[in-house]
């Protein structure tokens, strides 16, 4: 049984402005507003949502399946994947096209400007949920991808019966409200961060208790504040882990997920998957990139151990890959 993981799969291409974004703007002036910032360093990486939670899914012992459109580009990337432990052949490469590419900018307060090309994503509309085996799916992972795409997998998996995981992101805005109403109503769960959650209530009309209400369990991530896990009427405050040092906050809330997704497949309770949530995003935090964060089960539990009592129950995550 395996998680699928459906969203994006791009390249990255990161940029470090020495300066901040907001020195350069003008309150009075955003309706003609026209910037340049001229960085220090860009370097390519490999990224986009599904592929960045598959890989911590993957870390953390995991056996997750990708399913995507990509371009032909893909060939190293596809690699590097499968060497990491992540099923990529439910990944569909289209001729002609590239794969999609995200371009970030990040200042010295970690603020970021970003942009997405499109390219072989576009094509995600063309995969179908129902040409998987029902029987081999744990969960599908409905994160950002091809507006169109969502649709049709959120759809498929309510009249096949099985459980998603809604994570509108950065497509909320691109997302026709309706189809985020009803892919949230079938939904399992839902995952968004703070300001994504008052953009979905805002965009559907629906309240955050309706949303509560109707999904098993609805995750709230909140930066440095940490994050909120709602079951119904319990809260779960989960703070953060401290990092050696903040290097990229990209990726970072693909990583949680991992965290999160891994420990809840291993059936430990709310708190728990939360920390490893936390804890799987420091990681990501710390290194520059998405996927350049790396560890072994052990130091992955002795860590967790250094600000948490788990209680002995992390025990069963170095078990269930020996």
């Amino acid at each position: 049984m395996a998680i699928v993981c459906t969203g994006s799969i791009a390249f990255d291409y990161i940029m470090s402005f020495p300066g901040y974004f907001k020195d350069h703007i003008i309150p009075d002036k955003l309706d003609s507003i026209s910037l340049s910032f001229l960085v220090d360093s860009m370097v390519r990486q490999k990224g986009g949502t599904a592929p960045n939670i598959a890989y911590n899914l993957a870390l953390l012992g995991e056996s997750p399946k990708l399913m995507g459109t990509v371009g032909i580009d893909f060939v190293e990337y596809r690699s590097w994947l499968e060497e990491k432990g992540v099923d990529t052949t439910l990944v569909k490469v289209i001729p002609g096209e590239y794969t999609a590419s995200f371009f970030a900018n990040t200042d010295l307060g970690n603020a970021q400007i970003a942009s997405f090309y499109t390219g072989a994503m576009a094509y995600s509309k063309d995969l179908s949920i129902k040409d998987l085996e029902k029987t081999s799916i744990d969960l599908v992972m409905i994160s950002p991808n091809d507006p169109t795409a969502m649709k049709r997998y959120a759809a498929e998996c309510t009249e096949l019966g099985i459980p998603y995981l809604f994570d509108p992101g950065q497509q909320v805005v691109r997302n026709d409200p309706q189809d985020i109403k009803e892919g949230i109503m079938h939904a399992q769960s839902v995952f968004v961060n703070e300001y994504e959650f008052e953009l979905v209530q805002k965009h559907t009309g629906l309240t955050a208790k309706q949303i509560i209400d109707t999904v098993d369990y609805l995750v709230v991530t909140c930066g440095e504040c940490g994050s909120d896990i709602y079951v119904k009427d319990e809260q779960y405050k989960i703070p953060i882990v401290p990092p050696d040092h903040a290097a990229d906050p990209t990726g970072v809330g693909d990583a949680f997920r991992g965290g999160f997704l891994r420990g809840l497949h291993l059936g430990l309770d709310w708190q728990t998957v939360g920390q490893m949530g936390a804890l799987a995003a420091t990681y990501c935090l710390e290194q520059r990139g998405t996927q350049n964060h790396a560890y072994t089960l052990p130091e992955f539990v002795r860590r967790y151990r250094t600000y948490f009592d788990d209680q002995g129950k992390l025990d069963s995550l170095i078990k269930s890959t020996n």
